[in-house]
């Protein structure tokens, strides 16, 4: 059995030589190049060097057309090259801030945009509320010494790793009026449910969805804070006689806001950029009542008869000032809360 076991590991050891050959052979060649840039730049420079295609990356799709976006906001027409296209100035903006009540959609020009940015404020605040409150519960309970606590880690995080619109065609089919929800409904003697008929409907499915599909990823991020905080702190609490709820509030809550601010302000922007999810849900509907800010920005620009990239850069413009204020503000109230 020992030389069997002995010949099996001997077996191995070549395999692992030979799979790591290549991989040997590549860095070898890729020495002398970054050999030779280190002599020039020094070794102080070579951490840019590596950064450099990332950087190159971050520019080109990310930095060049934020630039692009913004001059198109001051431009008007349907052509599609930015040399084509006619300067207007601030009209795109004066476009859209042309309300009589900011509150009522109905009073602004362009009240499809207010109609979008309303429908967005009421989806992140339940949306938000709900996705960290059920990731906070959720991390305390897989915090636990439970059984198969694994296995429920693994199956809480499971949806983070589906695409957002498998996400949403699941659920589609469960809604749908011949799904799998309105089939156990009328088995239980009860009458099935339009759900994307209904406004108030169609906006709980469209929170319910999107919480599900993240709400994984936010507990990993609690659950990484709760585990970082030290045992002694609550074998102390537990000693000085302390109940469950002082320990949560005193040690727990404290020493864990630092990943709750991450959670905030990442569901935050996430609640604000919702598209795919709710757009293949949904597709809007009914009417309006889910279309949402970034769904009213790709329909103005790509998929109306006349298409106006002008408005619609002028529209995601606003909306990236909005999600500025919210975060800086977010930010600022932290630092005082810390502060106080």
């Amino acid at each position: 059995m020992a030389g069997g076991k002995g010949g099996s590991s001997g077996v191995s050891d070549r395999v692992a030589a030979v799979a790591a050959w290549p991989v040997q052979r590549i860095f070898g060649l890729l020495e002398y190049p970054l050999a030779a840039i280190q002599r020039s730049v020094g070794i102080s420079r070579m951490p840019w060097i590596f950064l450099l295609p990332n950087l190159a990356f971050f520019g080109i799709f990310v930095v060049v057309p934020l630039f692009i976006n913004f001059a198109f906001s001051f431009t008007g027409g349907t052509e599609l090259f930015l040399g084509n296209r006619v300067y207007t100035g601030t009209e795109q903006y004066e476009f859209l801030l042309d309300c009589e009540t900011f509150g009522d959609p109905t009073t602004c020009r362009e009240d499809r945009f207010w109609k979008g940015l309303y429908n967005t404020a009421i989806f992140i605040f339940f949306q938000v509320t709900f996705l960290v409150l059920f990731s906070l519960i959720t991390a305390l309970i897989l915090n636990r010494e439970i059984r198969g606590r694994g296995f429920f880690r693994a199956v809480f995080f499971f949806p983070v790793l589906l695409s957002p619109v498998v996400v949403a065609l699941i659920w589609k089919w469960v809604l749908l009026r011949d799904g799998i929800l309105n089939a156990f409904l009328v088995s239980i003697g009860l009458d099935k449910i339009l759900f994307f008929v209904s406004p108030e409907w169609s906006m709980f499915w469209a929170v319910f969805v999107s919480i599900w599909a993240h709400m994984g990823f936010y507990t990993l991020i609690l659950l990484a804070g709760l585990q970082a905080i030290q045992p002694d702190l609550y074998e102390a609490a537990e000693m000085d006689g302390a109940s469950k709820e002082r320990v949560f509030w005193r040690i727990t809550l404290p020493l864990l806001w630092p990943n709750m601010l991450v959670v905030i302000v990442l569901a935050l922007i996430k609640g604000v950029q919702i598209f795919d999810e709710v757009f293949v849900l949904t597709g809007g509907g009914p009417g309006t009542a889910t279309q949402f800010i970034v769904q009213y920005i790709y329909n103005t620009g790509f998929t109306e008869q006349v298409q106006n990239f002008g408005l619609a850069s002028a529209a995601s413009v606003v909306l990236g000032i909005i999600l500025f204020v919210l975060t800086m503000t977010q930010l600022a109230a932290t630092r005082a809360r810390d502060n106080g």
